[in-house]
């Protein structure tokens, strides 16, 4: 027993220790990041999850159908996984200064906020995530990076109880 905390107490200390990104991280480039505008349309996307130790734990594909009326942008995001299972999520966001959003999602603990700078956006939230065997609440700390006018870049930082538990890796194409 002591063993296993010992193994679990080492295990939060080095997932602390990893670096992540920051948005005072310098602009790699002079893309400005438009949520509202990349998102508005059709988006299509594949990602994986990843546990703390690297080990992919699962494959997804995503269709998001977005549409922004000036106030809010809502977002359908039909998930579908390797194992066949589907999800859906729908957004409803809403922009609340000239780089800042909240929003709110079925599952979603209160609100989501998140904010642009530069090429970057950062969306926060806690989350009761679906799982296959039922749901696990975690707290993301989502990042996107603009790679350029029709792809974003997706790395979000799962953390449950405090400890990090993984990572989702996504790649968004803007579909014409």
């Amino acid at each position: 027993m002591i063993r296993l905390l010992l193994c679990l107490g080492l295990i939060a200390v080095l997932s602390g220790c990893v670096g992540k990104p920051s948005l005072d991280d310098a602009a790699l480039s002079d893309r400005e990041f438009n949520l509202e505008q990349f998102f508005d349309g059709r988006v299509t996307a594949s990602g994986q999850f990843q546990d703390v130790f690297g080990t992919v734990r699962r494959r997804f594909d995503v269709e998001v159908t977005g549409t922004w009326d000036g106030e809010t942008l809502r977002l359908v995001e039909d998930f579908v996984y390797e194992d066949g299972s589907t999800e859906q999520r729908i957004w409803s966001l809403q922009k609340t200064g000239p780089e800042t959003w909240r929003g709110r999602a079925p599952g979603v603990i209160g609100e989501a906020f998140g904010e642009e700078r530069g090429d970057t956006f950062n969306w926060q939230y806690e989350i009761d995530l679906p799982v296959p065997d039922g749901t696990l609440r975690v707290r993301f700390d989502d990042w996107m990076w603009m790679l350029s006018d029709t792809r974003v870049l997706n790395r979000a930082y799962m953390k449950r109880f405090g400890v990090d538990i993984g990572e989702v890796i996504i790649v968004f194409d803007k579909q014409p």
